[in-house]
Order: C-alpha cells, then sequence, then structure tokens
C-alpha cells in the first residue's frame, strides 16, 4: 500500500495512479459517511463520486500538518448536504432555544441493535434530521458549525438534533419491544419443552 502523502502529492500532479490509489484506499471510509446520508445506495455512489471530484479539485487546499481524513470527511459531508439541497430534499424545521438530550429509556435495547440497524433506522429520519443527526452524532461538529454548513440558526439545528433523537427513542423502544416479545415466544416454547421431557 501506498503511502498517503505519496498519494496525495500524486493527485496534486492530476496522476490517474495516484486518483485511483486515493479512490480505492477510502473508498469504504467515504461511502459509509454517504450512506448516512442518503436514500439507498445509489445515491450514496452518486455522492461519493462528486465527494472525490472535489477532493481531486481541491486537493491543493488540502493542509498535511491535519489529519487526511478529517478533511476528507468533511468534504464528503459537505458534497451529502449539497446533494440534498439540489434535490430538494432538506427543509429544516423551526427554531427552539432548547433541546433536551432524550436517552434511550431502555439502554439495553440500543445494546442489542447492530450498527446496521441503527443505522437503517438514521437512514429513515426525515431528511433534515437525517442531515444534523448525522453531523452532530456521527461527524462530532457543534450546533454553531451545523448552523454555518446549512444556513440555519443553531436553536434550528438543536431542534432537528431533538426531534430526531426522539424519532430514534421511539422506533428503538418499538424494535425492544418486538424483539422481547419474539424472545418470550422463543422462551415459552423451550419451558414447555423441558417441562415435558
Amino acid at each position: 500500500m501506498q503511502d498517503i502523502s505519496d498519494i496525495i502529492d500524486g493527485c496534486r500532479q492530476w496522476k490517474r495512479s495516484s486518483q485511483e490509489a486515493l479512490y480505492r484506499q477510502f473508498f469504504g471510509y467515504a461511502m459509509a459517511i454517504c450512506l448516512r446520508y442518503a436514500n439507498n445506495k445509489s445515491e450514496a455512489i452518486e455522492i461519493l463520486n462528486d465527494g472525490f471530484l472535489k477532493i481531486f479539485y481541491h486537493i491543493h487546499s488540502y493542509d498535511p500538518s491535519r489529519p487526511f481524513k478529517s478533511w476528507l470527511s468533511k468534504i464528503m459531508a459537505n458534497t451529502a448536504i449539497d446533494h440534498l439541497r439540489s434535490k430538494k430534499k432538506i427543509s429544516f424545521s423551526e427554531d427552539i432555544t432548547k433541546a433536551y438530550d432524550l436517552g434511550v429509556s431502555d439502554e439495553k435495547a440500543l445494546d442489542k441493535l447492530s450498527y446496521d440497524e441503527i443505522l437503517q433506522l438514521v437512514q429513515h429520519l426525515p431528511p433534515a434530521y437525517k442531515t444534523v443527526f448525522n453531523l452532530y452524532v456521527m461527524e462530532g461538529f457543534q450546533h454553531q458549525e451545523i448552523a454555518e454548513m446549512l444556513g440555519i440558526s443553531e436553536g434550528t439545528s438543536k431542534s432537528n438534533l431533538f426531534k430526531a433523537k426522539r424519532i430514534l427513542k421511539e422506533k428503538i423502544a418499538a424494535l425492544s419491544t418486538i424483539n422481547n416479545q419474539n424472545n418470550d415466544n422463543n422462551d415459552t416454547g423451550r419451558i414447555g419443552a423441558t417441562m415435558q421431557s
């Protein structure tokens, strides 16, 4: 595997082999970011390819004293936001002055969910909620930064995060109930079988 600084230098010189190496090395990482914002895989690939084009065109502005992954992550997130805006899939709800952290009442319910199940729940959030949730929770941006990126107020960012968490909490509780019912049915069958032996 090539050293990242060599790959970046090659990309700055528009070397096709370096661009391909960068794409291959960071495909999975970048795709995971794009999938968090997109509604499906083909939309995520479109965002991913647009993001890599931006990276190749703006690689000269990358500061090598900072982590490359962080720079790439920010470009991919911004590309996803631009994509959502261009498709008119994103509109933000009203501003509120306080947003409260909504924890899951059954912490074990969250532990029982796989990463894919959690990602699927996030995928089903309305676009504005999903975008703010991803930027805040997954990417680690603060509300002030999110507000600047999206052209909204800090309060709107907090409101959308609050609503996203509320929806996720309800969906996690519903999944937990379904899983518990399934487990109870399986346990009942085993108990009855044990008693008949």
